[in-house]
Parts: C-alpha cells; structure tokens; sequence
C-alpha cells in the first residue's frame, strides 16, 4: 500500500490460459475457505485471474482494520499493483456481497479499467444502514463488530458465537455504551465510533465512507443482487436508481433471501459468471432478456421486468379506521392512543438484521401488547400483489419530542397466523414540527415489497414506538445514544380523520 503496509493477496489462475480477465475480491474474512473455494477456485475453473486480497488489519495483512476507511486508498493501491504484473491482461471486474461489495464501489469510479461488478446484498455507503431511519441499528452493528473482533483473533468459534454474545449483550441492562464491552469482553473502536457519530451524516468519519455520490460516474457493467429481507436492501436500490438517473442500465435480482443467507449464493455466483462472461470476455450468451428479475413472496414465483420500480404500480393509501380497521377511505374518528415506556421496550420479531435468520415470522405475540397499534383490512376476495416502494403517512402527537415511530406490514392468514412482510422506523426529534394541536405529520420509509397476498388473507398494519433490540431504546430525552441517563414513557396519539388520514402507502400492481 502507499504507506508501506503489505496486504496478503491469493492469485488463482486458470491452467493453459494466457493473461485471462482478472476478477478482483477484497475480503476483511480471509482469504481461504469459503472466500477462497466459492470465489477463487470457482472463477479460476471459468477461465478467469482471481486476485484475493485480506484487507488491512486482518488474516495475515499489516496495519489496523479501521472498518470501510482504507477500502478506497488500498482498493486504488491493488489496481495499480496489478497493472504492474505480468500477467494483468489490461481489465478487470469485481465480485462479492456485503463488505465485499462496499471495496467494490469504494473504488468503481475512478477506476477506467475496472469493466465489470457483481456485487450482492450490499451498498455504496452503509451509514443510512447503520441509523435506520435516524434511529440505531443496534442488533446489527453490535454482532458485526463482535464477529470481526474474534476473526481478527483467528477464533473461528468465537466468530460464529456473536449473534448469542450480542443476545447475552442486549438483554443485559447495561448502558449502550458498555454492549461491547459485554459482547466482545473489550471494548470495540467501531462500535464506539458508531455512537459517537449518531445523527451526524455530514461528519468527516462518514464522508470518508460514503461513496453514494459517486455512483453515478461508474462506467462499469453492474449486477446486483438482493433480498426482501436484507438489512441493505433500501440502500442498493439507491444505487440502482442513481445508475438508472445515469442513463445507466444495470441489472438486478431480489430474492426471498435475508443478509446472512447462504442460500443466495449459488444464484449470485451464476449471475456473476455470466456477467463476467459477457463483460470481460465478450459472450452474452448467458444474460437474460429482461434486466429486473424479482421473486414474488406469497406467490412463489420469479418474474422478470424491465425496470424497477416495475411498470404500472400505482400507489394506493390504505387509510387507518377506527376499531382498528384498515381500508381504502377515510373515515372521521377519534385517535387511538398507547404508551411507550423504554424501561419495558416493545420488543421485535422477525424483520432485517445483519446476523441471523430475517426471514417472516408470526407476530400474534407482539399485537397482543399494549403499546402496539394493529389495524387490520376487510378480507381480501383476490389475490393482491403489491411490488414497489412502501411508506406510512402518518400523524401522530406524542408527550415528548424525541420518540420512535415503528410501523410494519403483516399478511394474516386465514388460520389468523400475521407474518411480517415488510418494516420501517423514524426516529423524531424537535426538528419535526407540529401544528397548533401539537400534531406531526411523519412520513416513515419502509422496506420495498414483492408480496401477493392471496385470496382469502387479511393486509395488517402496526404502529408502535419500540424494536428492541434491533433499535435501541429511546430514552425520549433526547440525549446522544449511549449516555446513561433518566428514561422518560412517551404517551403516542395516531389521528385518523378527514384532516389528518393516517395511512400506509401500498404499490399495487
């Protein structure tokens, strides 16, 4: 690298084949084992170069793993060291999910030989991820720097422990500032760096990691990959949509998968194989007709398109009624109310976390309580497929100007078991004006939907003001997150008449 730390790299080659493509991998998971065997071996059977590269700070290679940081000045040093060798044919592609796919776009603009990336469940800049919605994506951010803190130490089991560790971590009571501390034994750079940088996007520490504004100069070929219950999949449609705002025309697949899903795999590799082919060595033959392939939940079906969002979606509000019904019109009544008390969180199941099984789980448990709002639609007498963008248009007053707002879509089935389907959460703060009544009007992003809900299934949505642990809890005094300080109930009011419709925004098709 430019200031002397050597990184250990692996080169695959292909036998009796002269300067072939290279495929870069840059990996902070090593190099061998998986890393090497789906990626190195695999690409190098193909007749393609595979550089594997263990980024800084890990698995053998000098200097300090200082998270998404170095990925842009390294990944430039790599390709230049590259071009230097003798067997670099003069282009390359890049392939890999997660961080991998980060030390894809930490270098894809200003690399003109860079021609192709395949890249998965993953995002040009993970800290929308990291403050969902302005809150914390604690769940998340936790196991990751637990894992990575017992990879750096070469203990393979203790790696795979750190979704129990953050469990044991979360449900300790202690302060937020000390969950590494219980997680990981120690205390964790980044997960205090984390804290420390909450509510501050426009801070040195991210801009450095935040390659969102690029993404429309890359000239490479794209591919990506997702999952409806991915942790960021928000932020790789962003991508795709800035590529689109280019005049660019990647592809893309979303999948019934979550983040930590191996089952995604064998399909991004095979996606990869054949943009690979097509891009670096001139075959086309693999890639399909049309750029959008999406797997419809509900239906169980994969169907392909020619962009997203996909052709003739409309928006359609599902407005919030009273005795907790939900429907297409408005109808006068009065707000419904709970209380939120942080010291008794409401709780979390199901929906997108970084570690673990995402996939939909029966919420019956959690719309039992009583700080959660359920409102449920008539029964559907056809079959409802909603692909597209979702969003909750609410307006709400509460007691206190810091407070969360969690809103999440179920399908209920005619044994009244409600899956999750898709999920959102807006941290509110001051800067959330309210009107002469003290009433917000706030707009909460959820996760997009591919969902049919059959014939005969019921559309739910709740509202509550906790999802813990995968956010923290808000004190609702507003103090940074990580200080040990009172913690306040918030009383919540959801208005649902002609002049405040509460509503949840559904794309149908």
């Amino acid at each position: 690298m430019h200031d002397g730390v050597r990184l250990l790299t692996d080169l695959y080659s292909p036998v009796g084949v002269q300067r072939p493509p290279t495929i870069l991998i840059r990996s902070p998971y090593g190099r061998a084992g998986v890393v090497g065997w789906m990626y190195g071996r695999a690409f190098a059977r193909h007749g393609f170069q595979v550089v594997v590269q263990s980024c800084r700070g890990g698995f053998g290679s000098g200097g300090l793993l200082d998270p998404l940081g170095d990925e842009h000045e390294d990944g430039l040093a790599t390709v230049e060291w590259m071009r230097a060798q003798p067997w670099y044919s003069g282009s390359f592609g890049m392939h890999g999910p997660s961080y991998l796919g980060f030390t894809q776009w930490a270098i894809a603009a200003d690399t003109p030989d860079l021609k192709a990336m395949a890249t998965q469940v993953t995002a040009s800049c993970f800290r929308d991820a990291a403050y969902v919605g302005g809150a914390f994506a604690l769940e998340s951010s936790l196991v990751w720097t637990t894992m990575t803190a017992k990879l750096e130490g070469r203990s393979r089991a203790g790696a795979l422990l750190a979704p129990h560790r953050t469990r044991r971590a979360v449900l300790s009571g202690r302060p937020l500032k000390d969950l590494d501390r219980v997680s990981a034994g120690r205390p964790l750079p980044f997960f205090q760096e984390l804290l420390t940088h909450h509510g501050d996007p426009a801070s040195p520490y991210w801009k450095k990691r935040d390659f969102s504004d690029t993404v429309q100069r890359v000239a490479a070929e794209v591919t990506m990959t997702g999952g409806w219950y991915d942790v960021f999949l928000p932020w790789q449609l962003k991508d795709y949509a800035a590529m689109r705002a280019a005049g660019r025309q990647p592809y893309l697949t979303i999948g019934p998968w979550y983040h930590a899903d191996l089952r995604h795999g064998r399909p991004a590799n095979a996606d990869a194989l054949a943009w690979f082919r097509a891009h670096l060595l001139g075959d086309p033959s693999g890639l399909r007709a049309l750029p959008v392939r999406l797997y419809v939940t509900g239906a169980d079906e994969w169907r392909d398109y020619p962009d997203w969002p996909v052709p003739g979606v409309s928006q359609r509000r599902w407005h919030l009624q009273p005795g907790f019904n939900l429907g297409p019109s408005v109808v006068d009544s009065a707000p419904d109310a709970y209380r939120y008390d942080p010291r008794h969180p409401t709780p979390v199941l199901g929906g997108p976390v970084l570690i673990g099984n995402s996939e939909p789980r029966d919420n019956r448990r959690l719309e039992a309580r009583r700080d959660v709002l359920v409102y449920t639609s008539p029964v559907l007498t056809a079959d409802t497929d909603l692909i597209g963008p979702v969003s909750a248009d609410l307006y709400v007053r509460t007691s206190r100007d810091h407070t969360d707002l969690v809103v999440r879509v179920c399908d209920v089935h005619p044994d009244g078991t409600s899956m999750n389907v898709c999920e959102g959460v807006r941290r509110l703060t001051p800067a959330d004006v309210a009107d002469a009544d003290g009433v917000r009007r706030i707009l909460v992003d959820l996760w997009p939907i591919g969902h049919r809900f059959r014939r005969g299934h019921q559309i739910r949505v709740q509202v509550a003001s906790g999802a813990y642990p995968r956010i923290p809890r808000n004190p609702g005094t507003g103090e940074p997150i990580g200080t040990i300080g009172p913690m306040l109930p918030s009383d919540q009011e959801v208005f649902h008449d002609p002049a405040r419709p509460s509503a949840v925004l559904l794309p149908h098709v």
